[in-house]
């Protein structure tokens, strides 16, 4: 019984380093996929400020995600043998990663909106301007 509560613990940690892991690796795929679209983008006149709107909504889902991972991580750590003092801790952990991760998706749900929104704008003027007869004819 007591290798198989060792054997389990081992192979808690080996789960919560990889959650963690991942968390980073997502985080930094987020930074350079954002970072790529401003560069992108920004060399394009006119489009720097979609630019920065589109690489932030990048870096949310990859925050958003990253944070989803160490929630995981932080439970694991302590489902072997807690303390009181450790669920209190995970409580406030859990509580403060969830608080940020409502408002990052409410955040990208509203940038996601507002995109949506202007791109519809645009389609709807553009379409406008072609049915309507040049003076010419």
């Amino acid at each position: 019984m007591e290798n198989l509560h060792n054997w389990l613990q081992a192979a808690n940690a080996v789960i919560v380093i990889i959650c963690q892991f991942l968390a980073m690796v997502v985080i930094m795929v987020g930074i350079a996929k954002a970072t790529r679209i401003y560069f992108a983008d920004v060399l394009t006149p006119g489009r720097s400020e979609a630019a920065v709107k589109q690489g932030r909504l990048e870096l949310g889902y990859s925050f958003s995600l990253a944070l989803g991972f160490l929630i995981g991580a932080s439970i694991l750590k302590t489902t072997l043998a807690p303390t009181w003092a450790d669920i209190g801790q995970l409580a406030a952990i859990i509580a403060i990663r969830t608080i940020l991760n409502y408002f990052l998706l409410h955040d990208i749900a509203t940038q996601s909106r507002e995109g949506q929104q202007l791109e519809l704008w645009s389609l709807f003027h553009r379409g406008k301007h072609k049915d309507k007869p040049s003076e010419n004819e």
